[in-house]
């Protein structure tokens, strides 16, 4: 019974210890809300999921897919999902805090061959057509308000990807109005919706007031198109030409702590440099801005890790490391009381029996109760118990049987005797 108790026991302390372990060892899922027009965004996500999962990384991800960033930013402001893709000027941010930049994405106001339009401020009685119109409603105020678009005449259309070409050949609208990133697979996309006409190419609209815009509007950056962007010979445009640039942001929410996120930018770092051969687009991916006035605050996490003052393995458990000797010791204990536990009773010798039968001479002499004796005789009995189930193997151990009874008999006699003594003293003790 004892060892079928201990056993359970060190069965359930390791049973505890494993669970314990595998709940701390268990992996984070958190559920990130992602959407493009063009399903890029999630393809780039869902290959750095795959990755997480395929390297048995610390945090893993559980893609939710949204119509697009005004969705998935909506999603992350009402607490739905732990993580978004977000582009800067879209949506309530107030409780998100970058983790990385996957990708700037560059306003482009773009009219056919043939247009004579340097800057937006010239534009007047002009229909615009927006590709994305929900995501870039706050694109269309901020630049009606700079350049009193409104009283200019010029309205804005929405426009699906799909119908940009036809709009522009029917003149229903005078230019186009995108943000996407200056990646060669969205610029071949423009050039499709363009028709080339000898040397002549689309006119890429400057936006002159970028950098006033900038520092009103914080979620954009005055940025400069480089010279033959859209096509090299003739270089189109022909000059460097300044517009606006917003970032593609993977956000967090606040509330999720420092080392998960750091362990999350360290594991979609390691995913880039194992995917980018795959999906190129991923070497868009960039450290957010680190200064405290930050339009988007970078996750402490996250800026542990680009900093490199991530908690080292003598840092994080140093104390752990201090403690485990003296945890050691204690366990040592328990297992030496359970092995004692386990140990069957240590018979005396009948040396050692002998012995103790003989220390009980004076004991008997000294009792002053009935009681003692009684005790003492319970003595007597148990090691003569003991004794008897010891072999007698030869002559000399029959002979230390002897000697032991003879000196039980012995004893025997004496607490006669002391109970005698006694119960003679019992009259006197009455008396006086």
């Amino acid at each position: 019974m004892r060892i079928a108790l201990v056993a359970g026991l060190v069965l359930l302390a390791g049973g505890v210890g494993l669970l314990a372990y595998r709940w701390y060892e268990r992996p984070t899922t958190l559920t990130i809300a992602v959407g493009s027009l063009d399903g890029e965004a999630g393809k780039l996500v869902s290959a750095i999921a795959g990755n997480l999962a395929q390297s048995k990384a610390p945090v893993r991800l559980s893609l939710i897919q949204t119509p697009g960033p005004l969705e998935s930013a909506n999603a992350f402001a009402s607490g739905k999902v732990d993580l978004a893709v977000v582009r800067g000027d879209v949506g309530d941010l107030s409780q998100a805090q970058a983790v990385i930049v996957l990708a700037h994405a560059t306003v482009l106001i773009v009219a056919p061959p043939g247009a004579a339009i340097s800057d937006i401020a010239e534009l007047k009685r002009a229909t615009i057509g927006v590709i994305g119109a929900e995501a870039n409603q706050k694109l269309i105020k901020v630049l009606t308000d700079e350049y009193d678009l409104t009283r200019a005449g010029v309205t804005f259309k929405p426009l699906a990807p799909a119908d940009a070409r036809r709009a522009l050949d029917a003149k229903d609208v005078r230019a186009i109005l995108l943000v996407m990133p200056l990646t060669e697979k969205y610029l071949a996309l423009l050039r499709n919706v363009f028709p080339h006409t000898g040397r002549a190419g689309p006119v890429v609209i400057a936006v002159e007031s970028a950098g006033a815009i900038a520092e009103k509007e914080r979620a954009y950056q005055s940025f400069d198109v480089p010279k033959g962007t859209l096509r090299g010979s003739p270089p189109i445009p022909a000059d460097d030409v300044t517009t606006l640039q917003t970032s593609f942001y993977l956000v967090a929410q606040k509330k999720l702590g420092n080392d998960l996120i750091g362990d999350l930018t360290q594991s979609i770092m390691s995913a880039r440099r194992d995917l980018l051969a795959e999906l190129p687009a991923l070497s868009q991916i960039a450290t957010p801005d680190s200064d405290a006035g930050a339009y988007i605050p970078l996750h402490p996490g996250a800026a542990a890790f680009y900093e490199g003052t991530r908690e080292s393995f003598l840092d994080r458990w140093g104390n752990a490391i201090f403690l485990a000797p003296m945890i050691a010791g204690g366990l040592a204990s328990v297992l030496a009381a359970a092995w004692r536990f386990l140990r069957p009773l240590e018979t005396k010798t009948r040396q050692e029996a002998l012995d103790s039968l003989y220390a009980l001479g004076p004991r008997i002499r000294e009792a002053g109760r009935e009681a003692e004796l009684e005790a003492i005789e319970r003595e007597i009995d148990h090691v003569l118990r003991t004794q008897r189930s010891q072999p007698v193997a030869d002559d000399k151990a029959e002979r230390a049987v002897t000697a032991v009874n003879v000196a039980a008999h012995r004893l025997e006699n004496l607490i006669h005797d002391r109970r005698l003594h006694l119960a003679s003293q019992q009259p006197d003790d009455a008396g006086s």
